[in-house]
């Protein structure tokens, strides 16, 4: 799946990366590049060197927005679209922020402004019973279930999720950003990050309850 996404988008970014630059030894070794090193060679006139950023970050970018539109398609027009208004505006990328992080914050409200335009009515699930005892449970329930591989039932159940707290999640779980680097991207304080990161871990619990096994909720603790 994400292979066909991959040569799509390469082929309309940087045919030249395609077509000629197999056997480009100076390609490969831009692979090793850090992300500033590409970003300057790509102002200097390098277009092949956003190419490798690309490469670099499309999964991810393509990952965070089909979480939030939930519709393949969409994701992909989405997915490029950012990539075209982060090349256009390279240059207006300081340093600040990590360009991973820069980057997603366009993914992410490129997937907003879709999500707007769609109108879509997201149903919420009705989780405010849940103890936070059980929460515990359900923590402890997700590390398993990443330890023990189960990352595509997870991804299941993250689709099923409103789209910010979705988006919030995989944040947070599958690229390891932090609160603080949450907010930079999301434009959202980190309290508010924090309430909404508990509300879909709470989403998440009703999803995946009927997969944690063995779960000691009374202990807080997932055997």
């Amino acid at each position: 799946m994400v292979t066909t996404f991959k040569i799509f988008f390469i082929k309309r970014f940087t045919v030249f990366i395609v077509t000629k630059s197999e056997n480009n030894a100076s390609y490969y070794k831009m692979k090793q590049d850090t992300d500033q090193d590409l970003i300057d060679k790509t102002l200097q006139g390098h277009s092949h060197a956003f190419g490798v950023l690309v490469e670099r970050y499309q999964n991810f970018v393509f990952t965070i927005i089909l979480r939030m539109v939930k519709q393949r398609e969409a994701a992909e027009e989405i997915a490029q679209d950012s990539f075209v208004k982060a090349y256009e505006k390279l240059a207006t990328f300081e340093g600040r922020s990590k360009f991973s992080s820069w980057l997603y914050s366009i993914a992410y409200r490129k997937a907003l402004d879709y999500i707007k335009q769609q109108r879509r009515k997201v149903a919420h699930t009705d989780i405010e019973q849940l103890s936070d005892v059980a929460m515990d449970g359900v923590e402890n329930g997700l590390q398993q279930l990443i330890a023990k591989e189960k990352k595509e039932l997870i991804q299941q159940c993250i689709m099923q999720l409103s789209e910010t707290n979705a988006a919030l999640l995989t944040f947070y779980y599958f690229e390891d950003l932090s609160v603080r680097e949450i907010s930079e991207i999301t434009e959202l304080s980190e309290d508010n990050i924090k309430i909404r990161m508990f509300r879909g871990r709470k989403e998440l619990y009703s999803l995946l309850a009927p997969h944690i096994k063995n779960t000691d909720v009374h202990h807080g603790k997932a055997i």
